[in-house]
Formats: structure tokens, sequence, C-alpha cells
């Protein structure tokens, strides 16, 4: 009999017991439905992680305060006002920066008719929206002049233009902002988020207007960089930190009283901690595989005690030990690929439900799935060897008197 005839037999076999063959497959489909989905799971992670720290600008670089310390008291980061809008001046005549915003920020009762909020009052600059990747969705955004000339202008997160209730005809209205009145300029499109890193949930001031009326104070929150290239990342980063140290005056071997977040390495650190975790989940998810691997292994010797006088019969009619061989293997292959099939379908559809549910999307990998699949039929093979060759090593004469 050739291979195809074998899958034939092992098939009408798997018809005349499905309960049991349906049982023997459930270990093999839970294992391949939670390697596939548990992969894919881990890979939309990744991206929503990166997508969220993408938006947050275009080759970004973070400047913020340092920490202070207090006789023996460290004090947490950001706890020192280092920084100012003369640095930020400085910064934005580095070779390979193109643009810098610096940032202030207060928490301000906002009110729009009869609906109001609190959220995050920032004052910045036109440069903002080149620093942080924004978009608008109507209106525009702050320009130098409403900087210049410390304009009462604001520019809404969509979240926050929700919350007010705020479309398309509030370009031009007035808002007030812990009762000062400012005119609503634009609307920014929604980045997505939740919570404290939920970006659409703030309000956008010129620099000089927030100093002015909420934030008395010659330092500065933040400086956002965008630089050039991400090429250029680590060499401007150097940059800064002389430039800084020198303003500064910190000596050399000194504590900086300022820190600089890369994005590029924190997006590093992100993708290789996320795909230490997949490999991880995979990796013990792959142990039910092995547990339904066994299964199979258990039924197939059960199958070759109940079929002893059939492979007496067979061999007795000219049937060789590697025809019974390959006829028990193939059969406990056909029913780690069929179990394998079906864990992968599950799988997928668990993964898309997840995606959808997390926000990330379906997220499809042919490597996981060519990957389950080969690894289920191993697992055909390496728990279906040891029950064929039981079967393959019959004595003929001793298995047609076997009852």
């Amino acid at each position: 009999m050739n291979a195809l005839d074998l899958v034939g037999l092992a098939l009408s076999r798997l018809r005349t017991s499905r309960l049991r063959a349906a049982l023997t497959m459930l270990g093999v489909i839970i294992g391949v439905a939670s390697v596939v989905a548990l992969v894919a799971v881990g890979e939309g992670a990744t991206r929503g992680i990166t997508t969220q720290l993408q938006s947050l600008g275009t080759n970004l670089l973070t400047v913020n305060p340092g920490r202070a310390t207090t006789g023996f008291t460290r004090g947490a980061a950001g706890s020192v006002t280092s920084l100012t809008l003369a640095d930020a001046t400085a910064i934005s005549t580095l070779p390979g920066v193109a643009a810098v915003e610096p940032e202030i920020s207060s928490s301000q009762i906002v009110v729009a008719g009869a609906l109001n909020t609190t959220t995050s009052i920032i004052g910045t600059s036109a440069d903002y929206a080149t620093v942080r990747n924004e978009t608008m969705w109507l209106g525009t955004f702050l320009t130098p002049a409403a900087d210049t000339y410390k304009l009462r202008v604001a520019v809404l997160g969509a979240t926050t233009a929700d919350d007010l209730g705020l479309g398309a005809g509030s370009i031009g209205t007035n808002i007030s902002i812990a009762g000062i009145p400012f005119q609503v300029v634009g609307i920014m499109q929604p980045k997505g988020g939740a919570g404290f890193l939920n970006q659409d949930d703030e309000i956008l001031i010129p620099f000089g207007a927030a100093q002015d009326h909420f934030v008395n104070t010659s330092s500065v929150r933040t400086i956002g960089v965008s630089v050039a290239s991400a090429g250029q990342m680590t060499t401007v980063q150097a940059e800064i930190t002389t430039l800084l140290e020198g303003r500064h005056n910190i000596p050399a071997g000194g504590t900086d009283d300022f820190t600089i977040a890369n994005q590029t390495q924190l997006l590093g650190a992100v993708s290789s901690v996320s795909t230490l975790l997949t490999v991880l989940l995979a990796g013990i998810a792959s142990i039910s595989l092995v547990v339904g691997g066994i299964g199979i292994m258990n039924i197939m010797l059960v199958s070759v005690r109940e079929r002893t006088r059939e492979i007496g019969i067979r061999k007795a009619v000219g049937a060789r030990s590697r025809d019974i061989l390959l006829q028990f293997l193939i059969e406990a292959l056909t029913l780690s690929l069929l179990g394998g099939a079906i864990g992968i379908a599950v799988g997928l559809l668990v993964s898309a439900g997840i995606g959808q549910y997390a926000g990330w999307g379906f997220v499809f990998s042919p490597v996981t799935v060519i990957v389950a699949a080969g690894f289920s039929a191993v697992v055909g093979v390496v728990f279906g060897v040891w029950p064929a060759r039981q079967a393959a090593r019959l004595d003929p004469i001793a298995a047609l008197r076997y009852e």
C-alpha cells in the first residue's frame, strides 16, 4: 500500500471511533491553539506598546529634570527645577536637531457651556506638533505668533473635546480654563491610550500664556527634542548632555541634574522584553502539546492490542513489518495533524478576539502557524513510533491465536 492508501485507511479507522479520536486529539488541539494564541497575543501586545511609544513623537529624545537630594533623602526623578526655556533654545541650535518644544503643565477645571472636565493644561510651543507627531482633526495648531504674544488660544485633545461636547462647529468658540476664557483654534486627531497614558486628554496653550495664568515659574517640566534622523539619536543625545552640563556648571564626573530618555533605546528594550515573554509563553503552552502526544501514544498502544488479530491476518497474507509500522505511524501522524489543524484555527480565532478587545487588531504570523503545524507533526511521529514498533514486532502466528 502506498502512503495515500494508508492515509485513507487511517481516516476510515478514525471515523469508526469518532469519540475516541476526538478525545485523543483534544490534547494536541489545546496545545497548538495555546501556542498560536499566546504568540499572537505577545506579538500584538508588542505592536500596541510600540505604536504607543512611536506616537509620542518622531525620533524623540525627552530631557527631564533630575532628582533632588535633601540631607540623606533622595527625591523622585524630576524633583529639581533644573531646566529652563533658555536650555530649550540652546538645544534647538545643535546640529541634527529638527525641532524642540519645552513644556510646563497644570491640572485645571475646564468649562464649555453646561459641561466641564478636569484635564492637563500644557503650555508649549508651535513645534509641539512636529516633535510629538500630532495631526489636526479640525482647525489649526498653535502658531509662533500665539506664543510670542501670549494669546489665549487652545488646541484640544480628542478625549477632552468629547468630554466637553465640542465637535465640528466648535472652532472659534470660547472655553473657560480655571475661569479664564480661551478660544478653541483646533482639535487634534485621537492617538489612543487610557488613564495616565491617554495622550488625547489634554489642552495645549501657548507657553507664555501658561506661565502668566497657571504656572508661575521660569523652569520647564520637560523638553521634547525631535532628531533629524534615527541614525543621529545617540550623537545628538551626547551633544545635549555636553551642552547642558556646560550650561549648568556640572564638573566632569559630577552628577547631572537632568536625564535624557532615548525613544530608540526604549523601543529596543520593550521589543527584547516582549520577545522573551512571548517565547516563555509559547514554551509553557507547548507543554500541553507533549501531554497531547502522550495521549496519542496511549491510545495507539490500546489500538495495537485491540487489533492484534487484524495485524496477524495482514502479516499472514504478506504484509511486511515495515508496512505495519508505517500503517500505525501514519495513523498517529494523522491524529496529530488533524488536531494541529483544528488547534491552529481555534488559536487564530482566540487571538483575533483578544486583539479586537485589546485594541491592537488581528495579528497573523505565518511562521507561528508553520511552526505549530510542524511541531504537531513531530509530536505525532515521536509518540507514534513506539506503538507502531510494537505492532510491527508482533509474531503473526501468536497474533492469529490472540482472542
